[in-house]
């Protein structure tokens, strides 16, 4: 059996956010710093493995000062948690290009599963002739459930930050040479 490992390339990927705001309104941001590596049996994306590190001090909504808050410790506590992490468990076949990667994301120190429904786009040669596969993986998360806490009540009887938070990352991934597996 031999094992296909691909680097995520983070020069032609992004990993955003949006979480409501005021109860009306959206804030999306990203991680401006990750990577990851997706390995790959007999070439069979199905029964692939995948691994994600993201940098939380990389966290990007275009707002310094937001920036900042969501660093500390009301949010994220980069200082003590520097690392949010994603380790795929298994794969689920959906229908044709679309499969739910199910893993365990670990934020502040907490991990729960969660299910990435990817949609695979194919494979293309690049002129330096490395091959590359691209993916859109999207899934929800309740940033309660990761200690995400912090909020404050509104007069109007809303919250300043909503507890669901919508997340997708566009992949490209390069393939790495491929290791034989005994």
């Amino acid at each position: 059996m031999t094992s296909e490992r691909w680097e995520i390339d983070s020069s032609h990927s992004s990993l955003h956010f949006s979480v409501r705001h005021l109860v009306i309104a959206k804030v999306r941001g990203a991680f401006e710093r990750w990577s990851g590596t997706i390995q790959v049996p007999d070439g069979d994306f199905s029964k692939a493995t995948v691994a994600v590190t993201i940098d939380a001090s990389s966290i990007d909504t275009g707002v310094a000062d937001r920036d900042a808050h969501l660093k500390s410790p009301d949010f994220f506590d980069a200082a003590q948690h520097p690392e949010l992490r994603f380790v795929a468990t298994r794969v689920q076949p959906r229908s044709g290009t679309e499969v739910d990667v199910v893993g365990d994301l670990t934020i502040k120190g907490t991990t729960r599963e969660v299910v990435l429904r990817v949609e695979q786009h194919g494979q293309a040669k690049d002129p330096w002739g490395n091959v590359r596969a691209a993916f859109t993986a999207k899934t929800s998360i309740d940033r309660q459930d990761y200690g995400l806490t912090w909020n404050q009540v509104l007069e109007t009887g809303g919250v300043m930050v909503g507890d669901r938070v919508d997340i997708e990352a566009e992949i490209e991934a390069v393939k790495q040479v491929e290791a034989q597996v005994a």
